[in-house]
């Protein structure tokens, strides 16, 4: 395991190749990797992933497909607006902090436009789920952009899945354990725009590009490009800059694993500056998979998990049971409708904290 450029004051997010668990590694390699995640997920939440395999022309694809998209007109894009989580936001559209619990400090909401594309309750032959709990896609007419686009989502998928063995690994689980947490998981692949045309804005400090927030589910992988912007909240209270090494893939934690480890795995506040250096906006793009589990599951912490305060915690356990249908919906209503998550009390006071 190494550390990724962009260190500050002792802090980094660490760098695992994962490909003994892409491969046949041997049995040696693979629980290398699993310490390596664990150390990884016990101290800073996020990890930089090597060894994924996905192909670069799969990224270009993606790259290009939302380059294409977002280069489309402000009307000709709201025509993709939908309700559920799928389709066209705009800017200014949400306001993640309200997900945690946190009045945006600025009462502005975030400036990032995204669009949202996942698996639909009809991919899964057999099992009677609610359309309402999923959502339907909407395809925008841009040519090659659904190809494009299902390339990524299908391998984003597959390194989700992957990581999701070498956490049973890493926890000492059985395998299969999250198997049955997501044979009919909600995966949403976010992808996000933040560019911001010169003159539209007084970029006077205050402009948040997304507020702070903590991923909903399992594990999100994310793509994005290498410029300034992304910053993590480490366990002493302090916002660090997080770039991409080359080639690889950030992944983080989601409240879901912090709920099954009782926090011994974090899932870590993170937030987006506005991508502007040396006073010029510059383009930023990214592109999360949220692998959240399935609507039905009912998350509670692990029966080895119980006592926090075997890794410094508080005695007892943090958290109780939840599905994953509620713990998403309280939470989709504080981003998307505005109202404050009045549940996600921890994650608020780790923000509160940090604002000194």
């Amino acid at each position: 395991m190494s550390e990724a450029a962009g260190t500050v004051s002792g802090f980094a997010v660490p760098v695992v190749d994962i490909s003994p668990w892409v491969g046949d590694g041997d049995r040696a390699a693979r629980v290398r990797v699993a310490r390596e995640i664990d150390a990884a997920c016990s101290s800073v939440g996020f990890v930089q992933v090597l060894g994924h395999g996905v192909p670069r022309s799969a990224v270009d694809g993606l790259a290009a497909a939302m380059d294409d998209f977002f280069a489309l007109p402000p009307a000709d894009k709201l025509a993709y607006k939908v309700p559920a989580n799928r389709g066209y936001s705009a800017p200014k559209s949400e306001s993640l902090s309200l997900s945690l619990g946190v009045e945006p400090a600025t009462r502005m909401n975030d400036f990032f436009e995204a669009f949202n594309v996942g698996v639909e309750a009809r991919s899964f032959a057999g099992l009677d789920l609610d359309e309402a709990d999923y959502g339907l896609n909407v395809w925008p007419d841009v040519p090659g952009f659904r190809e494009r686009v299902e390339t990524y989502f299908a391998e984003a998928g597959r390194v989700a899945r992957t990581l999701l063995d070498v956490f049973e690994a890493a926890l000492d689980l059985e395998p299969g354990f999250f198997a049955r947490l997501t044979d009919h998981s909600i995966d949403v692949l976010r992808m996000n725009n933040y560019a911001l045309p010169p003159g539209e804005v007084t970029l006077d400090g205050e402009l948040t590009g997304m507020g702070e927030h903590t991923d909903f589910g399992l594990v999100t992988v994310l793509w994005a490009d290498q410029v300034a912007g992304l910053q993590v909240l480490d366990p002493d209270g302090g916002w660090h800059d997080v770039s991409p090494a080359d080639d690889a893939l950030l992944v983080n934690l989601g409240d879901l694993t912090a709920r099954l480890t009782n926090d011994r795995w974090t899932s870590t506040l993170h937030r987006v500056k506005p991508p502007v250096v040396d006073g010029r906006i510059l383009r930023r793009r990214s592109a999360a998979y949220f692998h959240d589990g399935n609507v039905d599951a009912v998350v509670a912490t692990l029966p080895s998990h119980l006592d926090a305060s075997a890794w410094g915690g508080e005695a007892g356990e943090a958290y109780g049971p939840v599905t994953v249908r509620d713990h998403i919906a309280a939470k989709l209503a504080g981003s998307r409708q505005g109202r404050i998550n009045s549940s996600a009390v921890r994650e608020a006071a780790r923000v509160l904290a940090s604002q000194g």
